[in-house]
């Protein structure tokens, strides 16, 4: 009857009323203000991923990983300075985030079978990939897995392998153990945390990101409590599925990575410390690590300008 408390969650993280249901409370962006996402459909099971452009639509394509959770929505934050690179940034909702459908035994290694996809729907056989925190571990596995669709990887704020990481910080092994043992709690909390995001200001999310939201320009910080808010809307399945990994692995090693990766990360960064994005290059075939002054997020704000020069520059 009233949509003021969180609904019944079912194993998957979607919600049990419907799976459709959750206004996505976001500022409106040039992509959004047309007809809404595109979809592509994929694999056996009629799955669709959902995805938005943003900069120039004839530029040099970059396909924009968000994090975990995440959506497309993020892609606006890098909209002006792709347009100023001359960039075509390809957006997607990755598999159970946003409008995307839930897949829930998904592994990182399981990237081409949507990328490849959503290569073809946009016309382009070979793209860059960049990714933001949690869409590190999809960007890697493509470098691994399918170096033919990627010319190059840049990891902002990257999160880093299990296996490469000196400790899992506290809060995401307890995620991770809930993912593993308790899928259905953890979806009725991250749907919990939604409810909140949306009726409070952006600094309830932006707090997950960085030491001092109070920091951040007003319509970035619109930005990112939009996306947070279209992340969990209509399922938490993806962001179930992937915390799971934190326990599990990605099952990729990045010596299998066979792609230039460039690594920006923050001095700062509470969510994923710079070691372990120094033991990351460190374990890459071929990679470079430039770090900023800044935390999770200023990190992104800040290498938005520098990794699209760098993708145009190749």
């Amino acid at each position: 009857m009233s949509n003021s408390t969180p609904a019944a969650e079912r194993a998957d993280g979607t919600d049990a009323a419907s799976p459709e249901a959750g206004g996505t409370g976001a500022a409106p962006t040039a992509a959004d203000a047309a007809e809404g996402p595109r979809t592509v459909e994929y694999g056996t099971a009629g799955r669709r991923l959902a995805y938005d452009e943003y900069g120039t639509p004839d530029g040099d394509p970059v396909v924009f990983l968000h994090g975990t959770p995440g959506s497309r929505r993020l892609g606006a934050l890098v909209d002006d300075r792709a347009r100023e690179a001359d960039i075509r940034v390809i957006a997607p909702d990755r598999p159970g985030f946003g409008r995307s459908t839930v897949w829930p035994e998904r592994r990182p290694t399981d990237a081409p079978a949507w990328v490849e996809p959503l290569l073809g729907d946009v016309g382009v056989e070979r793209a860059r990939v960049v990714a933001f925190s949690g869409g590190a571990a999809d960007a890697l596995a493509l470098g691994a897995t399918r170096p033919d669709l990627v010319d190059r990887v840049d990891l902002v704020s990257g999160a880093a392998p299990p296996s490469v990481a000196a400790a899992t910080p506290r809060l995401q092994g307890l995620l991770g153990r809930l993912a593993a043992t308790t899928p259905r709690l953890l979806g009725a909390t991250l749907r919990g945390q939604r409810w909140l995001a949306e009726r409070a200001g952006p600094s309830a999310v932006l707090a997950q990101y960085t030491d001092d939201p109070g920091e951040i320009p007003a319509d970035a910080a619109e930005l990112v409590r939009a996306d947070f808010l279209e992340a969990l809307g209509r399922s938490r399945g993806g962001a179930v599925t992937e915390l799971a990994w934190v326990g599990d692995g990605w099952g990729v090693s990045p010596a299998d990575v066979t792609v230039p990766v460039r690594l920006w990360h923050g001095s700062d960064d509470a969510n994923v410390p710079v070691g372990d994005a120094e033991r990351l290059r460190d374990r890459l075939p071929d990679a470079e690590l430039t770090v900023l002054d800044g935390d999770h997020l200023t990190t992104l704000l800040d290498a938005r300008s520098r990794a699209f020069d760098i993708a145009t520059r190749g």
